[in-house]
């Protein structure tokens, strides 16, 4: 993004253009071959297993290895070396279980959208296990996150990642002598007010996306932290009567939370037969990792300053849809650690588009579909493809996704400065006066 200053101190980007869409659903499931579209209880099971397999070795070699770390074995220089390899081998053994781990909370997520069998009964009962042995509200989350799905970046309707506006955190409104509504022109003064508001240190910008990590998914699920700002305080995935479900959901919300409160007994009696440590270590320190996994992959989705957000004027299904990216999980640590990353977790952050055009596409069959749909969207100029998924990545995007503007029926996210990457462009058939400009 070229920025020129000038002598005024007035500082003036050179934005990209994001080709607003309108491509007909006909034309983006057309294009993917019908074969995508089967889905098989037996094969959806091999991954469940081969899941379950992997763990199971990776445990059986945490514990073998564990045998060799004692001084009749092997003589390490300090006491302290022994208390440090043990922790180094356990810690090596929660991130792989908690990676492999989330492979089985994206194939729970898939039975909630019905792509796991043609049985909505199975679905649902391979679903219900699952999430509640990862901890979620199997039912719950399934409803809010069909609206998700259904409102993908809509500034009203859209269920979670929903960006803050300039009002909802205090700035001061927007002056068109010092700025612009499209964030390409920012005075000086203007930009110094703004990052006196919302500028991080790095140091505090590592804490700040370090917290989101790892607190973002129950902050969600308890109190809609990150949620639709519209619900009111008090809205929950644990309360039937939050605004979010609709009265005959109600016993599925219980049921739900009952199957959290299954678990939780479960996590309780292997804390009392077992010990606090045991079961810290072997599962609940791989159930913080899985936490951290879907937060990092469903922010990178959903956050970046490429992507717009839509007011209802301007939303349309097949618009939400495509404002996602595709990320390739770990894939900034090499292209073995990217493959490792799609292969645990089953591809959810590598084919995220082409599951929100199709989300009962099982994940087996959506590398080939995606491959299909990124042709069609390149034909389109529509962006598909974000930089590898990681911790870095966090880090950029938590720094360059601040807020949305109020005004305008199409917006991008705009930095600490005030400055948006994005601009949008509304094909000529869909003009409009909602506040944008639009290229001739």
């Amino acid at each position: 993004m070229a920025k020129k200053v000038d002598p005024k101190g007035v500082t003036t980007v050179e934005q990209g253009v994001y080709p607003v869409p309108n491509i007909p659903m006909k034309e983006l499931l057309g294009c993917i071959p019908s074969h995508c579209f089967q889905r098989s209880a037996l094969h959806g099971s091999l991954y469940i297993f081969w899941d379950l397999f992997v763990i199971g070795c990776i445990y059986k070699t945490a514990e073998y290895l564990d045998t060799f770390i004692d001084p009749a074995v092997i003589q390490l220089p300090h006491p302290y070396a022994y208390t440090f390899a043990r922790f180094a081998l356990w810690a090596v053994y929660t991130f792989w279980t908690g990676l492999f781990a989330t492979g089985l909370w994206v194939i729970a997520h898939e039975c909630g959208h019905q792509a796991f069998s043609e049985s909505k009964a199975i679905n649902n009962t391979v679903g219900f296990i699952l999430h509640s042995a990862l901890g979620v509200p199997y039912h719950s989350w399934r409803i809010t996150h069909a609206k998700h799905h259904a409102s993908t970046g809509h500034m009203t309707q859209d269920q979670v990642f929903v960006p803050h506006t300039r009002s909802e955190l205090g700035l001061p409104a927007l002056n068109p002598e010092g700025e612009n509504l499209l964030g390409s022109r920012v005075s000086e003064s203007v930009k110094q007010e703004m990052w006196e508001a919302l500028g991080d240190s790095p140091i505090g910008a590592v804490i700040g996306s370090a917290t989101y990590l790892l607190g973002g998914w129950p902050s969600y699920i308890l109190f809609n932290a990150s949620g639709q700002k519209r619900y009111p305080k008090g809205t929950s995935h644990f309360n039937p009567n939050s605004p979010m479900f609709a009265a005959h959901q109600y016993n599925q919300v219980v049921i739900s939370t009952i199957g959290i409160l299954i678990w939780l007994g479960c996590v309780g009696a292997s804390i009392y037969k077992y010990g606090f440590l045991t079961v810290f270590r072997v599962y609940l320190v791989p159930y913080l990792w899985v936490n951290h996994w879907l937060v990092l992959i469903t922010f990178l989705q959903h956050t970046d300053p490429l992507l717009p957000h839509y007011r209802a004027s301007e939303f349309t299904f097949q618009r939400g849809a495509l404002a996602t990216l595709n990320r390739s999980l770990l894939g900034d640590c090499g292209s073995i650690m990217g493959w490792i990353g799609a292969h645990a977790t089953n591809g959810i952050s590598e084919t995220h588009v082409v599951h929100h055009v199709c989300s009962k596409i099982p994940h087996y069959h959506a590398w080939e579909a995606t491959e299909i749909m990124n042709k069609k969207l390149q034909s389109h100029g529509v962006p598909y493809d974000g930089r590898p998924g990681g911790w870095a990545e966090v880090y950029r995007v938590f720094r360059e996704c601040k807020f949305v503007e109020d005004e305008g029926d199409i917006v991008f996210f705009k930095n600490a400065y005030g400055i948006a990457q994005m601009r949008p462009q509304l094909p000529e058939e869909a003009a409009s006066d909602s506040g944008i400009e639009v290229e001739k």
